[in-house]
């Protein structure tokens, strides 16, 4: 199965380890994480308000993220050291292959789980955009698109698609990065770009 690159973003940070995997069965704290992605920097108060969770129970899941090096403290946001400030510890997020991990039942298990759990979330945010639709000016909503191919490739094929793929998207999102660390942020907006590879018969 294809590499996985959640929230993309030098390289993702890959999971092999079964028991960091698990960490990303919980929902919250993939939401957590994204958060951690798009604002930079946070602490578990300001991920409280935006997940609408008691700032202690954030805090214990923070944790758990920061256990296995999803997360780091980031000192140098904090004004005053009375709060714990926390960033992503790999600029690109987080990959996995199923490969690594199926070879017990247990690991097939989790890495099903985390494929749901994710593919929940991405289609949570797909579902908000269509529910606020009518909010965005008509130049966004004309740029945006939803599309779905199927080419009949063989695994090599497929394999070099994902790589072309993962190589356009960073590209982009360095692109982004850039021009905001410039200082061109007018009419900059976070965009989703969710893409799938995977075999059917009909």
């Amino acid at each position: 199965m294809p590499e996985r690159d959640d929230i993309p973003r030098p390289r993702a940070q890959r999971i092999t380890d079964l028991d960091a995997l698990k960490v990303f069965t919980h929902p919250l704290r993939i939401q957590l994480y994204r958060h951690l992605v798009t604002s930079g920097a946070a602490t578990a108060s300001h991920l409280a308000d935006q997940v609408d969770e008691a700032v202690s129970l954030v805090s214990y899941h923070l944790r758990k993220l920061a256990a296995h090096g999803f997360i780091v403290e980031a000192p140098e946001k904090s004004t005053d050291g009375r709060e714990r400030w926390w960033k992503v510890s790999a600029e690109r997020g987080f990959s996995f292959r199923s490969g690594d991990f199926t070879d017990r039942p247990e690991g097939a298990a989790v890495v099903n789980e985390v494929t749901r759990q994710l593919l929940a979330s991405r289609y949570e945010r797909y579902e908000r955009y269509l529910a606020q639709q009518a909010a965005w000016a008509k130049e966004w909503t004309d740029a945006s698109f939803s599309s779905e191919y199927m080419p009949r490739l063989s695994v090599a094929e497929l394999r070099e698609m994902d790589e072309e793929m993962t190589a356009l998207m960073r590209r982009w999102t360095d692109r982004g990065k850039a021009a905001v660390e410039a200082g061109d942020t007018e009419g900059r907006e976070l965009v989703a770009v969710q893409m799938y590879g995977f075999p059917f018969r009909e």
